[in-house]
This record gives C-alpha cells, structure tokens and sequence, in this order.
C-alpha cells in the first residue's frame, strides 16, 4: 500500500527541517521518496494540513519487562485493585496500570503518547529469555534491552588479567546470546559486593571488589572500551556508583573523566548530580552546573535524565544495595534478588512529596540538566520508568521545559529553599519544539545508533507522530491525532485501532567462536543452568533485527 500523509508542518531535525511544510510518502513500513511519475497516486491520503509530524517517539530508558518488572507488579497488589483497567476489545488485550503497569497496557499507553520504540535498561543475562516472552506483549512497539555485564564474573576476571581480547569477544558473544542492543553497567562493582558482604557496597570508583581483585574504575574503563573496539552502535550504558547519595557528584565525575575520550553514556543522571555529605540533608543540593560544564566540553558523553515526578511510584534497580537502602528509607516493603554470576536487583515503593525539599531538589536538578546541557543531542528525555515517574508524564515535562511561567509556577510551591541550593530559578530558556523533536527522537536514534529511526527521510522506518498544535504543550502531546508504526496506523484520534508484531531490535559484533568453549566450561562450573539452555536462538524471536557493529574484529 502506498500511503501519502500530505500537507503536514514537518519537524525533522536529523535533515534540518524545522516546521517546514511538506509531504511524505510511505510504503511497505517505509518512508520512500515521492513517485517520480506525477500521475501515481497513494491508496491511502491524509490530509494533514495544519497539524505538527514528527518522528515516532523513542524511550531510550525505562524498565518494562522481565523479572524485576514482573517481581514490581507482583510487590503492588494495591495498585492493580484501584487502578481502572484497560478493558480486552477486538483490538486491545485485557491490561492493567499502576506504577508499574502490565505489558499490553505499558504499549498501549506509549502507543497512545506517540512513542513508537522502547528499551529496557536492565535485563540479567540469565532472564533474557524472560524479556524476551513478554516483549511479545508489546504490540506496535518496537523494542530492546540492555544487558547486565558491570557485575559478571566472567568480564571481571578477564579485566583483573588484561585480557582485552578475552573480555571483547565474551561481551560480543553475550550480546548474540541474550538477542540484547547494549551493554548496561549498573554500579560496577559494588552489586558483586552487596551479594558477598552482608550490606557491602563501593564508596567509590576506586574501591577494592574482593575475590575479583578488581575496581569499578578498571570495569568502567574495560567494558567501555571493549564497546568502542567492537564499534557497537549504542556503546556503554552506565549507571554510575552510589546513585542518589548525598555528594555523590564527584563520583560521577571522576566516572566520566575515567572515560577519558570514549564513546559513553550515562543515564538516569539526575541521580548522579547530588551536592552535600553523606547522608547530610542539610548540605544536600544540586551539582548540576559542574557536571553540565564537562558534558558540553565531552562531546563523546551522553546522558538521559531520570526526570524526578511528584507522587507514588516503585522504584526498581539492578543496584541491590540501593533498593536495600530505599526500602529502609521509606519503611516500606522491600525485594531483593541476585541473579548467580551476573547482577542483582532492588525493588521498594516510594513517594516523592513536592513538601520535601530533598524530593524537590530532585525534581528541579532533573530539569536543571536539560537546561544546562548546550547540545540537545546529547540529552534524553528520560524518567528513568518507573523510578522517577511514570513514562506518561513526558507531555508534562515538555510543558516544563516549553513554558519558562508555568515552571515558575511549580517552583512556587516548593519549599523556598530550593532556590538557595540550585540554579533552577535562575534559568530562563525554553524549548522549541525542534529542540522538544530532538531530545524525545532525533536525539535518542542517534545515540542508540538507530540509522533507520528517528527522522522522516527516505529510508527511515515509517514510524511517524502527529499533532494538533495547542498553547498547552502538555495537552499537545498527551493526544496525537495519528500514530503510525512501521507504516500501520496504529492510533487514530485516541483510539487505538490497529496493531501487529513490531520488531525486537538486538545489536550483533564478530568474536571468535573458540570463546565458546571456555564460557561452556565456566558455566558447567558455576551456573545452575546448563550452557546450551541459556543460549538464545533467532527462530525463538518473530520479527528480530540486528544492527551489525560498525567495525569487526581484528
């Protein structure tokens, strides 16, 4: 079917086209180039005369499959009783919502918002197969995982050798094994201590992990740049040591400035920002415009936010000791997990309450990072899902952004002394929403290395977002008119009127096979699972596709 959307004020970033107005052609789940022959016309028109097209939408990071968001759902039984459900239709599957909403609901909803890619951003290699099951969930959502390898044994003991071939082809392998798009490290290190010492933890990047005789720094370093020499195209995904402690600022810079020049990004950052004392509130603060200054002179570093939202939520993490310490914070119910050889995870209900200053000193150090980065490409929107906030307050952090009066507003109703301990108050910039089309698609394709997301040239896959322009920029995005996945129009006028098997997206760099055979004598060893069991095979995936490396092995 060839359809022509025809009329529409385009955003398109990655070409430069800032509002211009246009058409575009699809066919077969593609954008194609106008019909050079006039006299050829579309099977389908719309007429989109008046209305905002962008890219779909793209959630570089969120947590909405596998165990731990299966384990989340299961701690918040409260939620599934008071939450209306999305009732089954001929086109919708039964669902439920709540801060951790289940998988048919979790798409429905991005569908609905205009998001048309997703990732998790930490999956266990050993529950890949997990993710994987109920990705099949996701109708009309393309979709991926980062996996865990900032705590593997294997990789720690190819680092603490110097086995630079041994750790590229292992992560190589690990990769094609799980079908998964990144490498995710979440506190390096420091989740092998949380399971070996009784409530151990690194207090920084420098820190001694026993048995392994390695650092978080030399796992930072080993992984990061084994991404780069494999040429991965979303390289390291890095949750950094001590997320959300007190004067945890200088961890995350020493983190970046241990990097030194690779390709790297750093996620949830927002959490990373904390000025103060251990354990100090009342030192606590922002450090936003130090760690924004390096940003905007690295141009090899990215980061997405992990924008804080007022409210109940349920925090959930491959940082074991942090859900420990948040359960005993809050004084509420709490979950931990180890996963053999490879992670751990930490789930705990939380509330941020805009009374608290801490609470919103998180809320305004969010927002402080999009405003103090330079380069929209190099941020992502992000709540870090459902840690922060729930993914559906995107529309609400683009009316933040777009309307310096209403985040005055906001501002207003939170203790004055937030004003003392950040830049937030000071900062008049708004968004465009050119800048708003980058930092939500544009900016995410790039960073993950999607050439083919992202943007609406010829080539592109057809995944496009339409709006009615409104004032309220909150009410704009939280409606588009059209959502159209892979070429189906998937979301009309509110409804979701059509879906299919979207795609998983998994990333793929050569190794040498003789790897195989040491990490099968490893896992006979170690693992409770047998090695042929753990591996993944395509047929096991409808709709898979890989994204090749950029460079092979040497």
């Amino acid at each position: 079917m060839l359809m022509k959307l025809a009329g529409g004020t385009l955003y398109d970033p990655a070409h430069g086209i800032d509002g211009q107005v246009g058409d575009l052609w699809i066919e077969a789940g593609k954008i194609v180039a106008p019909p050079s022959d006039p006299a050829v016309r579309p099977t389908r028109e719309i007429d989109l005369r008046g209305y905002v097209v962008m890219p779909g939408g793209i959630d570089m990071h969120c947590h909405i499959a596998g165990p731990k968001v299966n384990t989340g759902r299961k701690l918040r039984p409260e939620e599934k009783r008071s939450s209306e459900p999305i009732l089954r239709t001929e086109t919708l599957r039964s669902g439920t919502m709540g801060s951790v909403p289940s998988t048919f609901a979790t798409a429905y909803k991005y569908l609905g918002m205009g998001y048309t890619t997703a990732f998790d951003a930490a999956v266990p290699p050993l529950t890949a197969r997990h993710a994987h099951e109920e990705f099949l969930d996701f109708e009309s959502i393309d979709r991926g995982f980062y996996v865990l390898v900032g705590n593997n044994q294997f990789a720690m003991r190819a680092i603490r050798d110097g086995d630079e071939r041994r750790l590229d082809n292992f992560l190589a392998w690990l990769l094609k094994a799980t079908r998964g798009y990144a490498l995710k490290l979440v506190n390096p290190g420091g989740v092998e201590v949380w399971k070996s010492r009784s409530q151990g933890n690194v207090q920084g990047i420098d820190d001694r992990v026993p048995t392994f005789d390695v650092t978080p720094r030399q796992i930072l370093r080993g992984i990061t740049e084994s991404a780069n020499r494999l040429g991965l195209p979303h390289p390291v995904h890095i949750h950094a040591n001590e997320l959300g402690m007190p004067g945890n600022w200088r961890t995350t810079l020493e983190t970046m400035r241990s990097l030194d020049g690779l390709r790297a990004h750093l996620t949830h950052i927002q959490f990373h920002s904390y000025a103060g004392g251990d354990a100090d509130e009342t030192t606590f603060g922002s450090a936003v415009p130090e760690l924004a200054e390096y940003v905007n002179s690295h141009p090899e570093l990215s980061v997405d936010v992990g924008q804080v939202l007022f409210g109940p939520t349920t925090s959930m993490t491959g940082d074991g000791p942090l859900g420990y310490y948040l359960g005993r914070l809050y004084g509420t119910k709490w979950f931990s997990g180890d996963t053999e050889m490879e992670a751990g995870c930490g789930i705990a209900p939380i509330e941020y309450r805009n009374s608290s200053l801490v609470h919103a000193l998180q809320w305004a150090i969010g927002l402080e990072w999009y405003l103090l980065v330079d380069d929209p490409w190099r941020i992502a929107m992000s709540t870090d899902h459902p840690n922060g906030g729930s993914f559906l307050a995107y529309p609400h952090i683009i009316r933040l952004l777009m309307d310096q009066s209403f985040r005055r507003e906001v501002i207003a109703t939170l203790p004055p002394a937030v004003a003392e301990r950040c830049v937030l108050p000071q900062l008049t910039r708004e968004y465009s929403l050119y800048e708003i089309c980058i930092i939500t698609r544009s900016g995410p394709a790039r960073m993950l290395g999607l050439e083919n997301k992202g943007h609406l040239g010829p080539g592109a896959d057809a995944d496009v977002t339409v709006y009615l322009p409104n004032d309220d920029r909150q009410r704009m995005f939280e409606m588009p008119r059209y959502v159209i996945q892979a070429g189906v129009v998937v979301v009309d006028d509110g409804e979701l009127v059509d879906s299919h098997r979207a795609a998983t997206l998994c990333s793929e760099a050569d190794y040498d096979p003789s790897i195989e055979q040491q990490v099968s004598d490893w896992f006979e060893s170690d693992y409770s699972v047998r090695y042929r069991n753990y591996l993944i095979d395509d047929h096991e995936i409808p709709r898979l596709k890989t994204v090749s490396a950029s460079r092979p092995m040497p």
